[in-house]
């Protein structure tokens, strides 16, 4: 028997539902690092890791706000609908969902990047630091010139 379909796929219309409401709520580093560069008017990249790690590296751009201070500063920093995306460290952790249910409590609309951080580096894109941007050459495993998608 297939481990695989074990579990039967769920019908068509749910998989449709599910996959939307994940596209709804999720983004990749791409997507951001693309957004990013073509300066998209009201899009706001939250790091919400906390100060040591921000100092090793961010993305360009980033506003740092740790998840556990943005129900107390996120409305004084954003206006009203300001869209946002929040990052943390990686998939192993779960920062960036926390400071997403941050936002979305405050009624921000909200994305996850995943992948994170550590996605970011090993994809090879420029970070900032406190002494200037670097790049880490691409990690092979992560990353392709152009996956196509």
């Amino acid at each position: 028997m297939s481990k695989t379909l074990a579990v039967p796929p769920a019908p068509a219309t749910a998989a449709v539902a599910y996959f939307t409401a994940a596209l709804a709520h999720q983004t990749d580093v791409s997507d951001v690092r693309a957004d990013l560069a073509a300066d998209v008017p009201g899009l706001v990249v939250v790091d919400a890791r906390g100060i040591d790690a921000w100092r090793q590296g961010r993305l360009p751009g980033a506003v740092h706000l740790p998840h556990r201070d943005i129900a107390a500063r996120a409305t004084s920093l954003f206006p009203a609908g300001t869209a946002v995306v929040t990052y943390c460290w990686g998939p192993g952790c779960n920062g960036a969902t926390r400071a997403a249910l941050e936002f979305a409590r405050l009624g921000y609309p909200v994305k996850e990047m995943i992948g994170g951080y550590e996605y970011w580096v090993r994809e090879g894109f420029e970070v900032a630091t406190d002494t200037g941007p670097r790049s880490l050459p691409v990690d092979a495993l992560t990353a392709v010139a152009d996956c196509g998608c």
